[in-house]
Order: structure tokens, then sequence, then C-alpha cells
């Protein structure tokens, strides 16, 4: 057998079984219920405009330029579609695609940095597979998932190989250009600093320094061109306001003064348990972290030479997501791994004893299992009083006893600490996703509101929404104009004089739900926390200037059913 096909075998072993595992529960949870509003919806509404519109350049929201986003998502989910027609099984398959791609690459970095300790590149996968933020976000049709492959990517011709020491500085400067066509101009923030500091962890770097920065600053610059290839004919078909908002107003506002997401400086830091979770809640992760000390070594000082800056980095820019450092996930993972890796060498029994290892993990899993469990005798009390709560109580006592399961997995000594951790956490969450969906997906669920946008769209009626303007209707109707939106009655009115058979869609807050709703309006349903009433045009213009509609030729249809029990309230006010 040949060296070369015995190397593709190991490679294929190597990723045995944790590619499987985490692809096949990505899919299932991905495919468990429909595109997400608002995140998944808005995708996929820029990607139909486009599609529908033939606007391969410029990417169009509501009938406009899209200044918000570049077309590399949009590109990819088109491919796709001419290949299979239009669907939302393409562009989900896409992600999940993408998921496993970083997977993949974060162990190929692993065991590229620490090529003398094999056990970090076999955990690094399956701590960041189990990453429950992570895995639930990649369930979103979004740009950063893409664009952590593109950072893993570029980061990843950087590091050296068996075989090359010097970077692929083609293959740097086309990542980070797909970067920029991903995410715009922040690609640059999540891969210039282990460039910038190549010197601290590269031997090549320090050896070579002009070659390291010279070829390194042509790389960037190709990758700006590569932006520059779509930037020019998009501002010029965009137009003046698209340009400003895209070259200005994005970017600047983000990074200045937000105009939206702002967060104080010190944001990050308080969500860093639930970003790292579950290996937030492993003793030995944070005492193995703790106890680094230098010399360090060079696949750590690399670690530390791209998390610190970023982190610093997004913490200065005003506007802040929690899944705007995603890309950074697996290179936290991996620090956490090479901690464990060198705590295990240099303090064994540190590295052994149980009173750093699951329990504290295990100890929540029961907490939460035990709440599921008498959840549906506390249900419709204080704290436990909300709609969600009351929902959730349907369906808790069985996911209660996965939890408590789950737990005692966790409870296990004896080698595999590591991996059993991961296995729950991936579990956990993928339980936590079927929860959702059993008990909590109606309020998500808009495909009945978006059969009647689609026959009203169908039969040549106007479209409108009096707030949420975020294109939920638009890809499930396949809405060919733009859905209106309309403030205060005012405009509720002119639009009705207009388009008197016309679909208006208003929210009303939970409380805020009155009878004349249920008796008025074409369909009721709740949404996200508020309610979701969509009106014939005339009919919600009358009840907005205190008039009596007509009668409806049908009742209301009231979802999930009528019998739904927050029905009750609204039909006693």
């Amino acid at each position: 057998m040949s060296s070369n096909h015995l190397s593709r075998s190991e490679h294929l072993r190597a990723l045995w079984p944790w590619l499987p595992l985490w692809t096949v529960l990505a899919l299932l949870a991905i495919f468990a219920h429909g595109p997400m509003p608002m995140y998944s919806t808005r995708t996929l509404a820029v990607a139909w405009e486009m599609w529908s519109g033939h606007h391969w350049i410029v990417p169009y929201f509501n009938g406009a330029p899209y200044s918000h986003k570049v077309p590399l998502l949009f590109w990819l989910i088109h491919a796709g579609w001419f290949a299979f027609g239009v669907n939302d099984v393409w562009p989900r398959i896409l992600e999940v695609g993408f998921g496993a791609a970083q997977l993949v690459l974060a162990a190929t970095i692993a065991r590229r940095l620490f090529p003398d300790r094999p056990w970090i590149a076999k955990a690094t996968p399956w701590m960041l597979a189990a990453l429950a933020y992570a895995f639930l976000f990649s369930l979103q049709i979004m740009y950063e998932v893409l664009l952590g492959v593109c950072v893993l990517s570029a980061l990843l011709t950087l590091i050296p190989n068996a075989r090359r020491v010097a970077p692929r500085w083609w293959l740097f400067g086309f990542w980070i250009g797909a970067g920029l066509l991903t995410k715009g101009p922040v690609m640059l923030l999540h891969i210039a600093f282990p460039w910038l500091l190549g010197p601290l962890w590269s031997d090549y770097a320090r050896r070579e320094k002009a070659r390291w920065y010279g070829f390194g600053l042509l790389a960037i610059v190709g990758g700006l061109l590569m932006l520059g290839a779509w930037l020019w004919p998009a501002l010029e078909l965009g137009g003046h306001a698209y340009a400003d908002k895209l070259l200005f107003k994005q970017t600047g506002g983000r990074v200045v003064d937000s105009f939206a997401h702002a967060r104080p400086l010190w944001w990050y830091l308080q969500w860093l348990p639930v970003l790292l979770f579950p290996f937030a809640a492993w003793p030995r992760a944070w005492v193995a972290v703790a106890s680094l000390r230098r010399p360090l070594l060079p696949g750590i000082r690399f670690l530390l030479s791209w998390l610190l800056p970023v982190l610093l980095g997004f913490s200065l820019i005003s506007g802040k997501q929690l899944y705007y450092p995603l890309p950074e996930f697996g290179g936290a993972v991996m620090l956490i791994a090479a901690a464990v890796a060198l705590l295990r060498e240099r303090h064994p029994r540190l590295a052994s004893t149980p009173w750093l290892g699951g329990w504290l993990m295990a100890l929540g899993g029961v907490a939460f299992g035990v709440l599921l469990l008498v959840l549906p005798s506390l249900a419709g009390r204080p704290p436990f009083a909300s709609h969600w709560m009351v929902d959730l109580a349907a369906y808790s006592r069985y996911f209660g006893v996965i939890y408590l399961l789950m737990s005692l997995l966790l409870l296990m000594r004896g080698r595999g600490e590591l991996r059993r951790i991961a296995i729950g956490g991936l579990i956990g969450t993928f339980a936590a996703n079927a929860l959702f969906t059993l008990a909590l997906w109606t309020p998500y669920d808009l495909r009945q509101a978006s059969a009647l946008f689609a026959q009203a769209s169908a039969e040549g009626h106007a479209t409108a929404s009096v707030g949420y303007p975020e294109g939920q209707f638009t890809f499930r109707a396949r809405l060919r104009t733009p859905v209106r939106q309309l403030h205060g009655q005012k405009s509720i009115l002119a639009f009705a004089a207009q388009h008197p058979d016309g679909l208006v869609a208003t929210y009303r807050q939970n409380d805020d739900l009155q009878p004349n709703d249920l008796r008025y309006a074409l369909l009721v349903q709740p949404f996200r926390g508020d309610w979701l009433v969509l009106w014939k045009a005339s009919t919600l213009a009358a009840m907005s200037s205190g008039e009596t509609p007509p009668e409806p030729a049908q009742p209301t249809r009231l979802l999930p059913s009528p019998d739904y029990w927050r029905y009750r309230h609204a039909r006693t006010h």
C-alpha cells in the first residue's frame, strides 16, 4: 500500500466518530423545524429577492439595495438553487457543511500547531462540536459560520506543516478575499494579529521578516482586490444612497457609535461562560488555563496572538453581538485543550483528581432535569408564570429524564473525561433544541401566515406590515413585490384607501390582544413573545377608526388551535 494511501486512510480515521456524530445531529436539529425568524428568514429573503429580480451583484431586501451584507453567502445559496431549484433545504445543508468544515479545519490547525502532542488535535474537534452556543447558532442561515471557515482557512495557510515551512501567501489572500465577501472589513480583524505578531510564534517569520510582512501585505491587497472586483460594479448599480450606507455607515457606525447592538466595553467578558459552555463548567479546564506559564509553546503563542487581540478589538467596537467572535471559538477550545495537555504533563495529580472533573456540569444537569420534571406542577405560578414556561411544561418531563441520565454519564470516572463532557454537552444541546421544537416552535412557525401573503400576492393585492420589517414572509411566500412598512393610523388608513383588499400584518404585545382581534382578523398566532395578527386592510382601517367592520366571510384562523390556552385571556377582556 502506498504512503499516500496510508496517509489518506489515517486522516479519514481521524475524523471518526466526531464528524459523523456532529453532522447527523446538526442535520436532525436544523430540519426539525423551519427557518428561524428573524435571522434565517431574512437571509433567505435577501437571497430570494436577488434571485427573483436577477440582481446578481447587489443584494436586495424588500425592494431596495441591501447595504448590510456582502454577497458571497447569497451566491453560494444561488449555486444550489441553480442545481436543485429554489428551496430552503439547500441553504440548511450548506450551513451544516460550513459547521463540519470548521471542525475539520480546527483539528488540522491543532495538528500543525502541536505536532508532538496529538491528543490536542483529537480533543479540539470534540470540544468545538460540543459548544452549545456554537451548535445552536450553526442552525441559523447566517454569515458567521461561513466567515469562520474563511478565517480558519486563512490562518491555516500561515502555519507550517511537515512538508512546507513558508506560508502559502496566495491562499492566504484568497481566503481573506472570501471572508471580505462574506462579512466585509471585519474579516481583517479576525486574521490581522496572527500575521502582524508572526515573529512571536513563527520561526519563519523571525528569520524572514521582509518576506513575511511583504508577501503578507500583498496577500491582503489581493484579498481587498477580490472585494473590489465586486464593490466597483455594486456601487455603480446600487446608487449613491447604497454606496454611502455600505462604505461609511455600516462599518463606521458599528465601530465608533453603534446604531445597533451598542454594548459596554466589558460585555463579552460577562458572556464568556455562556459562549464556552459546557467547558466553562469544567473546573479542570480553568485550572489548566490558569496554570500556563512561560516559556509558552509556539502553538499557544499563536493562539494568544490571535484570541486576545481579537477579543480586545471586539470589546472596543461599539456594536456587539454574541455571534461576532464565532470564528474564534475553534481557537478558544484549542487553547483549553493545549492547557489540559500541558497540565497532564506537568501536574499529573491535578490532571487526574476527580475534584476537577465533570461534577459541576453533572450537578447542573441534575438541577435542570429536576426542574423539567417538576415544571408541570409549577407552570403558571410565579416565577414560572410566563407563557413560555406553560408551553414548555407540556413536554418537559420527558426531557428531564434525558438530562438526569446525561448527568450520570458525566459522573463516570476514568479515562475519556473530556469526550464524556463533549458527548454530554452535544446531546444536551441537541435535546434542548428538540424540546424547543416540540414545545415552543409555534410562535416562530409562519407557514400559514406566509400562505396568506402568497395568496394575496398571487391575487394582485398589496401587502403591508406595521412593525417588524424583517422579511419574515418574503421567501416562504415567494413575494415579488415589497411589503410596505406602515407607521401609525394615518398610514394604515391611506394604505386601506388605496388597497382595500390588501393584507396587513400587525403585532400585539402579550396582554394587548383583544376579543375583536379574534373576531375580525384573518389570522392570529403567537409570534415570538407577542402576537401576529393578519388583517384585510379595509377591516383594519375600520377598527383603527373605531368603527365596526362587517362580519368576515370566514371565522378567524387561530393558531395553533382555537382552544389554545392563551386565547382565554383575550376573550375575557
